[in-house]
């Protein structure tokens, strides 16, 4: 093996462990940068699910109107049949309202079920505020039990008025942590 072999043989594992480091970095890095990217575009409708928002009450804003709609996903082999009671509400800013979702759990076992918000237009997340939402906390459900789960919410009055529309969507799946031995999946 020559001398140019060694230093061919050397600078090529010398970018292959450059490029797999890189790689490690950006994997790392990914979730920051998404986080920061949706809050500089307001894209992605991220919002916190961490507790009821406090709220301050205020003057109703009678003389506008938006439109608040709900949606609903499953995956195709969801053990769930979930959907909003009412597809939209018109309300008005500063006022407070309540739905439900209806769920029901389609299996003979006990399951587990937790709810992903998002709303859309990714501006108004910081607008909607729920004072009680059951995507606050895991909804657990016997063996075919159905049941009606409320969201209150308001819509602050300062809301931009180029927002006439909300989408307030829920993505319901079935927790892991009530995965049986007989079947890994908890699904």
């Amino acid at each position: 093996m020559s001398r140019n072999d060694n230093i061919s043989n050397a600078s090529l594992i010398s970018r292959l462990l450059t490029l797999a480091v890189s790689m490690f970095a950006f994997g790392f890095l990914l979730v920051p940068i998404y986080d920061v990217f949706c809050d500089l575009t307001g894209i992605g409708g991220k919002v916190d699910t961490s507790g009821a928002a406090v709220v301050e009450v205020q003057a109703i804003d009678e003389d506008r109107v938006l439109t608040v709609e709900f949606v609903t996903t499953l995956n195709q082999q969801a053990p769930w049949e979930f959907r909003p009671n009412v597809a939209t509400m018109e309300i008005h800013p500063g006022e407070f309202y309540e739905t439900t979702f209806f769920a029901r759990n389609l299996t003979d076992r006990e399951l587990v079920g937790r709810a992903v918000p998002s709303i859309a237009p990714g501006e108004a997340t910081k607008y909607l505020k729920k004072t009680e939402c059951f995507c606050f906390s895991a909804q657990d459900f016997e063996p075919e039990e159905s049941k009606d789960m409320p969201v209150r919410f308001v819509v602050d009055r300062d809301i931009p008025e180029h927002i006439d529309r909300i989408t307030l969507s829920y993505t319901f799946f079935a927790s892991q942590k009530v995965a049986s031995q007989s079947d890994p999946t908890g699904i």
